[in-house]
């Protein structure tokens, strides 16, 4: 997957092969996977032969689903209705020709595409190609536009449908979609939900970040009111009291009664710091009192990093040594 331009461990043909979902050569079998995972719709061959080699993989995550897929053919897709949910295609290898809403994208290894919710669409798919796709649900992407803005929307979001990766946001997109599916490909049980919800909101709030849509110019203005410290110090308790929990942004801004911009701003303001990195130093204190309680040999700092929310242990153990001047090996050994 290198000419997606981000980096990951494993091999693209290992990508989620633990969640292969179909392989099959009957292009009505292959319909049928398609409205299991998205939604009605209508497949058609545009080769002479009519063959197919249809393979999908993919793992649901709260909101989100996370997969890789290919025809095997060339084939046109027409999805009946996206009524609830955004669809974000990204080729590896091969291209596609999507229409959507009146305009057109090629989508290939180096422009993803986004099928908006509620808007006609069309894809042409090519024999070559494979491409990785996140289902994203509309209530969860209008809850955190919502909580960001501190309102209710006035109409749905619809994001801009050509996805350029070579930019600094595409850049930054692909390679926080590597690190996802590289801890999903990589995990064969369930995730513990602390950390399920913590990779749900990483997409959700860098999907947002990154590619323009209704609400980005409002989103990225820094102008409006900041939180009093009383709801800072809410916050605070909040976070300490649930750190055990998975805890996103929009908890946060919930609980305080705020947007989440007004959030960021007051912890910005009052405490030199932000929301997410205020709970992180709550979680290494955490796991540092953990494994100074424990033995070596009733538990692992693996085990005791997931439980707190800890995916990546080479960042994890670089942010414990800087924080505690020790590894957390070095914690738990004593």
């Amino acid at each position: 997957m290198e000419c997606l331009s981000f980096s990951t461990a494993v091999p693209p043909d290992a990508v989620l092969s633990r969640f292969e979902l179909c392989r099959t050569r009957d292009l009505d079998e292959a319909r049928l996977w398609g409205e299991r995972i998205f939604c009605e719709n209508r497949l058609r061959s545009l080769s002479a032969k009519g063959s197919i080699n249809t393979r999908i993989y993919y793992r649901k995550l709260g909101g989100v689903g996370i997969g890789r897929m290919s025809y095997g053919g060339d084939i046109s897709i027409e999805p009946v209705v996206l009524d609830t949910f955004a669809l974000i295609q990204m080729p590896i290898r091969g291209q596609e020709l999507i229409e959507s809403g009146g305009q057109r994208v090629l989508s290939n290894p180096g422009t993803g595409s986004i099928l908006n919710a509620l808007t006609p669409t069309s894809i042409y798919h090519s024999d070559s190609t494979e491409k990785l796709i996140i289902r994203v649900d509309r209530a969860l992407l209008e809850r955190h536009c919502q909580q960001h803005l501190g309102r209710t929307l006035r109409k749905g979001i619809e994001f801009q449908p050509s996805m350029p990766l070579a930019t600094p946001e595409g850049r930054r997109w692909m390679r926080m979609v590597g690190w996802v599916y590289d801890s999903l490909s990589a995990d064969e049980g369930d995730l513990p939900p602390l950390l399920a919800s913590q990779l749900e909101n990483t997409l959700v709030t860098m999907l947002l970040a990154c590619q323009p849509h209704t609400y980005s110019a409002e989103m990225a203005c820094d102008d409006g009111p900041s939180i009093a410290p009383s709801f800072v110090k809410r916050v605070e308790r909040y976070i300490e009291e649930h750190a055990h929990e998975p805890i996103t942004i929009v908890d946060m801004a919930e609980h305080a009664g705020v947007s989440s911009r007004s959030l960021f701003t007051g912890f910005r303001r009052y405490r030199n710091t932000s929301p997410m990195l205020y709970l992180k130093e709550v979680r290494l204190r955490n796991v540092h009192e953990e494994l100074r309680r424990q033995s070596a040999g009733s538990t692992t700092v693996t085990a005791v990093a997931f439980c707190w929310g800890f995916s990546h242990l080479g960042h994890f153990t670089t942010d414990y040594k800087r924080r505690f001047g020790e590894s957390p090996s070095e914690t738990l050994a004593r």
